[in-house]
């Protein structure tokens, strides 16, 4: 089985590198779509036209490597420990150009990843002398397939929006939106790396909006039914003022051994002031929004709690070393992170997906946290990310500290010569 998967990886790597060479194999074109997902860059084998449309050879490539070190130990509320590792993303396909200007792609590729340092050990090096979960030869170089992607985009121009639609199994580096860490942890960023649902995207010239559905799990004996509506807008009102949102429904419901459903909606407005235009600051911004919450476990309690709060973030950059400084105060965000399904199965991370430093006053009341970060992020090139960071954590005192690394390359901003980020003024300093 092993060998079967190394092998399938090595003719899929190969076929992607022949094909990406413009002189053996295809030529390059300029053909280039600006829409709300990115860019489509394509190569063409040959000039094959069908009615009008012409058909070429698509391609895509990430690769992503994040270093985690958490040391939590002076509070409970996350766990210590080390998350250090990388994943490789590519993918190819066919793309297909209409004459008014859609654009068409059908794509499959492979997710890899690799935590460093989680490979099989000997049965004899165990304590007890037997196989276990880390003897398991699936830790092997050999198996790291975390997920295979397969979809299909829609580009279009309607008018002045420039419209995008995804479907199937891909990438989340194909929103260009920052959900805050309310929604979506570090971790969870990194590990659950693609949606399986539906991507909708608007750009405008001075906005960018999306809707999906990110489905989670499929009902079964074991398995929960779990999905999560998404949505996130922003608008440059003034190249120094900018009004956005997220906002996400999250529905965590049963199996057959397991009854019970718990709704989990979070809503995140914001309005952001930027002022590094102002000055001789690369960041210079502060970010005030609120955190407005609806959740209902039906088997528990059968109706809804509403905590909420607000949070202001101010950060600083210059010479590529920034500060940035997150402050929230408001009630306990995850009122159920320590209850129990029906089963005895604590709700914690799979029912909360944020960062979980946002439980504050667990006995009911008013809470505040603290978030000081210190990072160096150079400019390396549009198409490669680089941030060096020192974070502490502060609730009643201090909480605890974490290091990071991270560093992505993106091949389709290097093709299409842009940037993560719309045209809405305001986004790339925001403070998010």
């Amino acid at each position: 089985m092993r060998q079967h998967s190394f092998y399938s990886a090595v003719f899929f790597l190969l076929g992607l590198y022949l094909a990406m060479s413009p002189g053996m194999y295809a030529r390059e074109t300029g053909d280039t779509l600006s829409c709300g997902q990115g860019y489509m860059r394509n190569m063409q084998y040959g000039d094959i036209r069908r009615g009008g449309a012409k058909v070429s050879f698509a391609y895509d490539l990430d690769f992503e490597m994040n270093f985690d070190n958490r040391e939590y130990d002076r509070s409970d509320y996350a766990p210590s420990g080390t998350i250090f590792g990388a994943r490789l993303t590519p993918s190819a396909g066919v793309a297909v150009r209409q004459p008014g200007g859609m654009l068409h792609r059908v794509m499959a590729g492979i997710d890899i990843m690799k935590d460093f340092g989680r490979s099989p050990v000997s049965p004899e090096m165990t304590k007890s002398g037997t196989e276990t979960p880390e003897t398991s030869p699936g830790l092997s170089n050999w198996n790291l397939f975390n997920e295979i992607t397969i979809y299909y985009q829609l580009a279009c121009r309607l008018g002045r929006t420039d419209f995008g639609l995804t479907a199937g199994v891909f990438p989340k580096s194909f929103s260009k939106a920052e959900y805050p860490r309310t929604f979506f942890s570090d971790s969870v960023r990194f590990y659950d790396n693609n949606y399986e649902g539906l991507l909708l995207t608007f750009g405008r010239p001075r906005a960018y909006y999306e809707v999906g559905c990110d489905w989670m799990g499929m009902y079964g004996t074991d398995r929960r039914e779990r999905f999560m509506i998404f949505s996130h807008g922003d608008a440059g009102l003034l190249p120094w003022l900018s009004l956005g949102y997220s906002a996400y429904m999250y529905h965590f419901a049963g199996c057959d051994n397991v009854w019970g459903v718990v709704d989990n909606i979070l809503v995140n407005p914001w309005i952001c002031f930027d002022f590094s235009s102002m000055t001789g600051f690369q960041k210079l911004g502060v970010t005030a929004g609120g955190l407005l919450s609806g959740q209902n476990d039906r088997r528990q309690s059968g109706r809804y709690v509403f905590p909420y709060g607000a949070e202001l973030v101010f950060d600083i950059r210059r010479w590529n070393v920034g500060i940035q400084h997150r402050m929230f105060c408001g009630k306990d965000m995850m009122p159920y992170y320590a209850a129990t399904d029906a089963e005895g199965f604590k709700y914690g991370n799979r029912l909360y997906l944020g960062d979980p430093f946002y439980r504050v006053a667990r006995d009911g009341g008013i809470g505040m946290y603290n978030r000081v970060e210190v990072y160096y992020e150079p400019h390396i090139a549009d198409f490669v990310d680089l941030r060096v960071s020192v974070t502490g954590h502060f609730h009643n005192g201090y909480s605890g500290c974490q290091q990071q690394v991270g560093l992505v390359f993106n091949l389709q901003r290097l093709l299409s010569g842009g940037s993560r980020h719309s045209g809405c003024p305001g986004r790339r300093s925001c403070c998010r």
